[in-house]
């Protein structure tokens, strides 16, 4: 018998006689429970790195409701480089927040690594954001009045990693995109392509599992995104031994995908349309 089960034999057993929590209700919790218990398992047994199993995320406008995300259930493998495409509207990017544990989901459950997010504390998930994943954006989202050294260094700050041991994982971050002589200029002083690596470079700075990339080439020239495309590649499958970092990339750029993903998932009105293993 599972501490599970015992847990609610023993509550069921508390109750005050009328309570008004059915039987049949009781079984649906623990169930459901006991179902996400296992997948988390399973993802481990699987080498999953992230696993979306039934995932929904409804919004109400009105008398109306926007399904964004309408019952994706998805697994991503260790070390996979998977590109999620679709048109504007498809989810992409609210799949994407969800994934990272900067939304919530209306329904299902989303596990990284093992350890299911909806179970963790506003405090659990933000250093699950600062440590176990990197996130990049679209519009690089550094800090103007903050030198590329300082942006690089604000997660290792926020980790509270040690004063001694930041300017080395910053150095070793910047050298991996190539901008280790640039590390006294501030954002407004690089080209699109330079910040983009900066970014990349921030979200790298923990030495995280997986990188979440959000549009990365979005705002940059076809020649400079295909620079950054290489690098996240780079990332992914590291020539020096390395241990691959698992990446998922939201991207409307299909010949990008196809040059660079492993897998591409196509999304549409909320849901799965398509999967092409590369």
């Amino acid at each position: 018998m599972t501490f599970l089960r015992v847990s609610f034999d023993l509550r069921r057993a508390s109750y005050p006689p009328g309570h008004m929590m059915e039987p049949r209700t009781e079984q649906k919790i623990e169930a459901k429970a006991e179902s996400n218990a296992r997948a988390a398992r399973n993802a481990v047994a699987d080498g999953a790195a992230i696993r979306a199993q039934e995932l929904t995320r409804h919004y109400r406008m009105g008398d109306s409701v926007i399904r964004a995300v309408d019952g994706i259930t998805l697994d991503v493998p260790a070390g996979e480089f998977l590109a999620l495409l679709g048109s504007s509207g498809s989810g992409k990017s609210s799949l994407l927040n969800l994934l990272a544990g900067l939304d919530h989901p209306t329904s299902g459950a989303i596990f990284v690594l093992g350890h299911e997010l909806g179970r963790m504390t506003s405090l659990e998930l933000s250093r699950h954001r600062n440590q176990t994943i990197g996130i990049v954006f679209q519009s690089f989202n550094l800090l103007p009045r903050m030198t590329v050294m300082e942006n690089v260094e604000l997660p290792l700050r926020l980790a509270e990693v040690p004063r001694a041991f930041r300017p080395p994982r910053v150095k070793e971050a910047l050298e991996r995109v190539g901008l280790s002589e640039r590390v006294a200029h501030r954002p407004g002083e690089l080209s699109g392509g330079e910040q983009q690596r900066v970014a990349i470079a921030r979200a790298m700075v923990n030495r995280p599992r997986i990188l979440l990339a959000d549009e990365p080439t979005g705002n940059l020239d076809s020649n400079t995104g295909e620079e950054i495309l290489r690098l996240i590649s780079e990332i992914n499958r590291p020539s020096d031994g390395e241990e691959p970092t698992t990446v998922l990339m939201v991207t409307h750029e299909r010949a990008l995908a196809k040059r660079y993903a492993s897998r591409i998932v196509t999304l549409a009105d909320g849901r799965i349309e398509r999967i092409e293993q590369r």
